[in-house]
């Protein structure tokens, strides 16, 4: 069966049922419909909880496939099953990638978060709420421009763009104000999808309600003729696009197949932003269950940096376990097999891409973190496979268990939560990537060189520029958020396993001071993705009684 008729044929709990069992009454939610709801804020913690926190990471993402959010749901499920109490905290899906090349984002098989169908469209509305109020601004900032402008905001340096949650290259670049004089100011701008926005940014790293309003006039949304920053707070605008989002900031409350609560609020970006669900989110679990399953988007390269450097100082905990996930199929991908030779053994494809797993634990390692190594279980595995990739990582120190949590959910995940458990209970030393007190050039050579193995770094002229004048605004005490492709430590898409020696380019930065950092653009990236030649959009379907197919 598919992942959605897996779903179709759940049993529910009522959601104040789910909700009963992690200590939150009825007025402590408000519900959407019989299986949602919203957890009001603030949440008090309950008393004798363990708050242990676990970091769900996987390899560079590929065509064969890695199912990160799969075995994140099959290890709550495990823990929960284990009498180990449990709460799982995820990203909620962007319509971007549920219609595009990559789908659903609530797990899989046995492994889900239901129900699967709401989710990964339009859930409780918080992706609608960020598009709207975003686009907001932009109408705002478009109006004063037009009528007064009394703060001289020059039309050609305003660089807060539209946004829409949906993958349409056709909107990267536009331009604006044509058709006459009352029609506004003509200029260049674009859209972003809206996992990759700012404010998306900024609801996932606000603590509570007042400081989403302080990091919304802090946001940056262009410069004057005399090239000064120009905020929201300036223009008066934070409280308007504060409201938008109310309702937007209160963690939303589902369940897994196995009736586990989970927390899915948030949903930016690893490649584009920093892609890490919600500190509310994470906060509320931490406070309701002795442990906390979340996760960082794609590689850990990309989002368990950036949980670690610019999520973990606001959420003011480090994780006690790291789990990277990885599959057999995709190592031999990396190792240069093609689709077609994975569904056989590929020994010295395997060997050859195993370096790709080898960096990213290596890296892990480097912050002082215990880690844990889930071979996300595919049924042409072979023995020969899985002993190559134990041996290898017992060599660094790491141990491997193999989880079947799509087929058998969390009783296929057990001996992964035993584990987790395991290395939760000791001490660690956590060590920061760089001090905040680094240049903005400093942080991004530290990421480059340390994380992706970079020789050099390379910085456009333009972002040279943009360093000094950074420095010049005081900028630099703020964390970097590297924006680059998924598939590859490098700048290169095609570069797969572990490349050394490469030069990694900087083309431009992009002030977030509103999220508090600063967005470094690698290579060729794009905030705004496209659709491929077949999108998954066209294999869906929906009959007479609203039954969807095709979503994965």
């Amino acid at each position: 069966m598919t992942d959605i008729e897996i779903a179709d044929q759940a049993t529910l709990e009522p959601i104040n049922k789910i909700a009963e069992s992690i200590g939150l009454d009825d007025d402590q939610i408000e519900q959407y419909g019989k299986y949602k709801a919203k957890i009001s804020l603030p949440v008090a913690e309950k008393p004798g909880k363990k708050h242990k926190l676990v970091l769900v990471t996987s390899i560079n993402p590929t065509p064969a496939g890695e199912g990160k959010s799969t075995i994140l749901v099959g290890l709550g499920d495990a823990l929960n099953q284990l009498n180990h109490q449990t709460i799982i905290a995820m990203r909620e899906p962007s319509m971007g990638p549920v219609f595009g090349i990559k789908g659903g984002a609530t797990g899989g098989g046995y492994s889900q978060v239901i129900p699967m169908e709401d989710i990964n469209l339009h859930f409780t509305g918080d992706l609608h709420a960020l598009t709207s109020a975003n686009n907001t601004l932009a109408a705002l900032i478009d109006n004063y421009v037009m009528r007064g402008n009394e703060l001289d905001l020059d039309p050609r340096r305003i660089i807060w763009k539209r946004v829409e949650d949906v993958n349409d290259r056709a909107l990267r670049n536009v331009i604006t104000g044509l058709g006459g004089i009352m029609q506004g100011v003509p200029r260049q701008t674009g859209f972003d999808i809206t996992a990759a926005s700012e404010l998306m940014a900024i609801l996932c790293l606000s603590t509570d309600l007042m400081d989403l309003k302080k990091r919304i006039s802090r946001i940056v949304v262009g410069y004057t003729y005399d090239r000064e920053p120009v905020t929201v707070g300036q223009l008066g605008f934070e409280d308007a696009i504060t409201i938008l989002l109310k309702d937007a900031i209160k963690p939303n409350l589902v369940q897994t197949l196995d009736h586990t609560p989970a927390i899915v609020h948030g949903g930016p970006f690893a490649n584009i932003a920093h892609g890490c669900n919600s500190i509310l989110a994470t906060q509320t679990a931490l406070k309701l269950a002795d442990y906390t399953v979340t996760e960082a988007g794609f590689g850990a390269d990309l989002g368990a940096e950036k949980f670690l450097d610019i999520k973990r100082p606001v959420l003011g905990k480090n994780p006690d376990a790291i789990v990277i996930v990885a599959t057999v199929r995709a190592l031999e991908y990396n190792g240069g097999a093609s689709l077609d030779e994975i569904k056989e053994e590929q020994l010295p494809a395997l060997e050859k891409g195993i370096a790709n797993l080898n960096r990213h634990i290596k890296n892990m390692q480097r912050y002082g973190l215990p880690v844990v190594v889930a071979i996300n279980h595919f049924i042409n595995d072979t023995d020969a496979e899985v002993k190559f990739i134990e041996d290898n990582c017992k060599r660094l120190g790491v141990n491997v268990v193999v989880a079947d949590s799509w087929a058998k959910g969390g009783k296929g995940t057990q001996d992964l939560a035993k584990e987790v458990v395991r290395l939760a209970d000791q001490k660690s030393d956590f060590k920061p990537l760089y001090d905040a007190s680094d240049s903005i050039e400093e942080k991004v050579n530290t990421i480059a060189k340390t994380i992706y193995g970079a020789k050099e770094v390379l910085f456009s002229k333009k972002a040279k520029k943009q360093l000094k004048q950074f420095a010049k605004l005081g900028w630099n005490d703020l964390p970097v958020c590297i924006a680059k492709t998924q598939y590859s430590f490098t700048d290169d898409q095609t570069q797969l396993g572990a490349p050394t020696d490469f030069t990694f380019h900087i083309r431009e930065f992009v002030p977030k001071l509103g999220a508090g950092f600063i967005v470094a653009l690698s290579g060729n990236m794009m905030t705004m993705p496209g659709l491929s030649k077949t999108p998954a959009a066209v294999n869906m379907s929906i009959d007479a009684q609203g039954r969807i197919k095709g979503l994965f």
